[in-house]
């Protein structure tokens, strides 16, 4: 089982909104490749993301706790960001992540997965790396503004981030993928 690329013929594309935000929504009127009645699809266009799973020496994961306003909760979460220029390499995105929201970096970088959290909607991918042989260098002349700003750092067991997912206490999607594959790759387990 594998996803595969296809390319339906768009017939129509119409953008209703394009800022100076890194992502721009649209409406495509699709047809089938055999033909059939057009159909419309809103897209959210997205430049990418990656989030970072970064565990210590003692089995210990960097967790945010971050509000996000669209959902109303201030979500457990880990290190994350966007592609900020097109083409950005996300392993140099993941590094640069890691070192703006936890003032980390680290010596050894696994690629864990690659998601498309939500592709009925959205275009975003999201690379999740593993990060470990971490050492702590501060975040240098980065400011966190915003949300970010009220953001705290909690360092927390790989296992009870995966009791926390099982038990739906935890429910940020990338945060969920991230601690599972992990749980399974590595041979970490918990019980619920």
């Amino acid at each position: 089982m594998r996803d595969h690329p296809e390319d339906w013929p768009v017939l129509g594309r119409e953008y209703i909104y394009r800022g100076a935000a890194p992502f721009a929504l649209r409406m495509d009127t699709v047809s089938h490749p055999s033909g059939g009645e057009p159909f419309q699809r809103l897209v959210l266009e997205h430049p990418g993301a990656v989030v970072i799973l970064a565990v210590d020496d003692d089995g210990r994961a960097l967790v945010l706790k971050q509000y996000r306003h669209p959902a109303g909760l201030r979500f457990v979460e880990l290190p994350a960001g966007l592609l900020d220029k097109p083409g950005e390499d996300p392993l140099e995105a993941a590094r640069r992540e890691l070192l703006e929201e936890g003032g980390l970096e680290a010596g050894e970088w696994v690629h864990l997965n690659g998601i498309h959290n939500s592709p009925g909607f959205s275009s975003e991918r999201i690379d999740i790396y593993l990060a470990r042989d971490l050492r702590s260098v501060g975040r240098g002349d980065f400011e966190l503004e915003h949300e970010e700003a009220d953001m705290t750092l909690h360092w927390v067991p790989v296992d009870d981030l995966v009791r926390a997912v099982l038990e739906k206490r935890a429910t940020d999607g990338p945060l969920a993928t991230a601690v599972l594959t992990y749980a399974l790759t590595y041979g970490r387990s918990a019980q619920v």
